[in-house]
């Protein structure tokens, strides 16, 4: 029985939320601020966190970065405020979804399941994966150029191995998007530009001559020699 931590300020979503998701087999533990929900993610060590953004004491920002200090255990993200510049604030402090107040409960299931998969497949990672002098171990989560270890975020090392799995693919911008962040953004393509030149100012010994990543005018990307 995969366990959720709820964090949020909200006693009435804590009720209702939590008796559904049980319902659906889930078992609860909730916390009603950042810091009491960061005590309880090192000490219960839940399979998925549901974390609100606006909180008072620590908000869902900066609760975030500090879970992704030290782990990558999925995070959900709830928030009022739906706008683009939000949504790639989440993606990029790497929560794994985000989900729009106010939503139905079926619909954060859903997604709950999703990222629960997701996040058991990253588990349990095949292989090693390696394209010249570039190297990336899922169960390690490390990068090396060369044997150099490279700092990645945790949505550059998403976009990464979805590269790497499948050298030589060109895959399209629609296609990254639903593989790193999920299906239901796959027609959100704007900021895959920018993810892909952050990549390539950490991964390429040239960012602007690639050696590793490179653009398919009008189609999309592919990471070979």
């Amino acid at each position: 029985m995969a366990r959720i931590l709820l964090i949020d300020d909200d006693q009435s979503l804590h009720t209702l939320l939590g008796e559904y998701l049980e319902r659906q087999g889930y078992s609860m533990l909730h916390a009603t601020d950042g810091r009491e929900g960061l005590r309880m993610v090192f000490e219960e060590r839940p399979d998925l966190v549901i974390l609100d953004v606006m909180m008072p004491r620590l908000d869902g920002w900066q609760t975030l970065e500090r879970i992704r200090d030290l782990s990558d255990l999925p995070v959900i993200l709830l928030t009022a405020r739906g706008s683009e510049p939000d949504k790639l604030q989440g993606f990029r402090l790497g929560s794994d979804d985000y989900v729009t107040k106010p939503f139905s409960f079926a619909e954060l299931a859903a997604r709950v399941e999703a990222v629960l998969k997701r996040a058991e497949g990253q588990r349990h990672p095949p292989q090693v994966w390696q394209v010249g002098g570039l190297m990336l171990d899922p169960v390690r989560h490390l990068v090396t150029r060369d044997g150099v270890p490279l700092e990645l975020t945790p949505t550059e090392f998403k976009l990464l191995e979805v590269l790497i799995h499948e050298p030589g693919r060109v895959f399209t911008q629609e296609q990254l998007v639903a593989r790193v962040w999920g299906e239901e953004y796959a027609e959100e393509v704007g900021y895959i530009r920018r993810y892909i030149w952050h990549l390539r100012r950490k991964v390429e010994p040239d960012p602007d001559n690639p050696r590793y990543i490179h653009t398919e005018r009008g189609v999309g990307y592919k990471l070979e020699v």
